[in-house]
C-alpha cells in the first residue's frame, strides 16, 4: 500500500496549535465553522498552502496573486486587503511562536448561507477565513527514495467544465483520482488531459528528465503551481533546458528520471510509473533541482520583511 506525498513526521506540538477563524484564535478542538458555511455546503471557496522558513512565508506574493485571482474569478470578495491578510498570516505564526518547519493552510469560503443552496445570493455574511498552521516536515524517505505513480481514468478537464487553474475547495476529481491510485497501491495519481497527454498529479505537478532536459506539461490542464513555476525558473537560471510541452505516457515510461513538485515537499523523486521502473531513488537531476530549489527559497525569504504586528 502506498503512502501520500503529504505524509509528515508527527509532531506533538500540533495538538496545542491556535487556529485563526475570522479574526479570532481558537484551540484546535474549538476551531469550527457553521454547517451553513459555503465551503462545507458546496466547496465554494479558494485556498493556499504555504511554507514557513526562518520565520518568513516563502513565495507569499505568488501565493496571494493566485488566491486573489481565484477569488475574483468566482466573484468572491475576500473581505481583507492583501496587507491585512498578510498581517493575519503572520499574527497566526506569532500566536503560535512558530518560525520553522511549518505548513500553513489558508482557506477562504464565500461565507455563511441562509439556506444550503448553491446560489451565491443566498450568502448572508462576509467571507469565512481560516488559517491552520502546523509543524510539518516531509518524511525524509519521500525526498530520497521517491514515489510510485499510477495513471488513473479521471482526466483533468476543459476549463469550460471546471477550470483546473482554480485552486478551489471543490477537489472531487482529484479525490477520486487519489482513491484509484491508492487502491492500486501507488502513492499519487498521474492524470491525463482530455487529449491523452500527461497533465499533472492529483496533488502535485509532474516532470520528467530526458537526456539532460526537463519536461512538464503545457500547463493548460493543471493548476498554476507556485513550486512548478519556481522549478522552471531555477532551470532557466542554471542553464538546464526546460520545456512545457505535450508528452505521452510513452515519454514518461522512457524517462531517465521523473519527479513531482509541490509547496509541502518541494521536489520529490518518482521511481515508478504504472509499474515501469525509472530508478531506485533520487537521480542526479532531481538531486540538483532539490538543491537549487532550496537555494531559491533561502533567497526569497532573505529578501522578505516580517510585518510589524500591533
Amino acid at each position: 500500500m502506498g503512502q501520500s506525498i503529504h505524509e509528515f513526521v508527527e509532531d506533538p506540538r500540533n495538538r496545542e496549535i491556535k487556529i485563526y477563524v475570522n479574526g479570532e484564535f481558537k484551540p484546535r478542538e474549538q476551531a469550527v465553522v457553521s454547517v451553513f458555511d459555503s465551503g462545507f455546503v458546496l466547496g465554494d471557496g479558494v485556498w493556499e498552502g504555504l511554507r514557513v522558513h526562518d520565520g518568513r512565508i516563502a513565495f507569499l506574493d505568488q501565493h496571494l496573486d493566485r488566491l486573489y485571482e481565484g477569488a475574483k474569478a468566482i466573484d468572491m470578495d475576500i473581505g481583507l486587503s492583501r496587507d491585512k491578510l498578510t498581517l493575519a498570516l503572520y499574527a497566526t505564526l506569532a500566536a503560535n511562536g512558530m518560525r520553522e518547519h511549518v505548513h500553513m493552510r489558508l482557506m477562504v469560503t464565500r461565507g455563511v448561507k441562509r439556506t444550503p443552496y448553491q446560489d451565491p445570493r443566498a450568502t448572508i455574511g462576509p467571507a469565512t477565513i481560516v488559517i491552520i498552521p502546523e509543524y510539518k516536515v516531509p518524511r525524509p524517505e519521500t525526498l530520497e527514495h521517491g514515489l510510485r505513480l499510477f495513471t488513473v481514468h479521471v482526466r483533468r478537464g476543459f476549463p469550460d467544465v471546471q477550470d483546473p487553474k482554480l485552486n478551489s475547495h471543490s477537489k472531487l476529481n482529484c479525490i477520486t483520482a487519489c482513491i484509484q491510485a491508492t487502491k492500486a497501491g501507488a502513492d499519487e495519481a498521474l492524470m491525463l488531459d482530455p487529449h491523452g497527454f500527461v497533465a499533472t498529479c492529483n496533488s502535485t505537478h509532474f516532470f520528467i528528465a530526458r537526456k539532460g532536459e526537463v519536461w512538464t506539461s503545457t500547463g493548460m490542464y493543471c493548476l498554476g503551481g507556485i513550486t512548478r513555476a519556481n522549478v522552471l525558473r531555477v532551470c532557466r537560471e542554471n542553464g538546464i533546458p526546460a520545456f512545457e510541452k505535450s508528452f505521452s505516457l510513452t515519454d514518461a515510461y522512457g524517462a531517465d528520471e521523473a519527479f513531482v513538485t509541490g509547496t509541502f515537499a518541494g521536489v520529490a523523486p518518482v521511481t515508478e510509473v504504472d509499474g515501469r521502473k525509472l530508478g531506485e531513488g533520487r537521480g542526479p537531476m532531481v538531486e540538483r533541482l532539490q538543491h537549487l530549489y532550496r537555494e531559491l527559497i533561502a533567497r526569497d525569504v532573505a529578501g522578505r520583511t516580517v510585518p510589524a504586528l500591533s
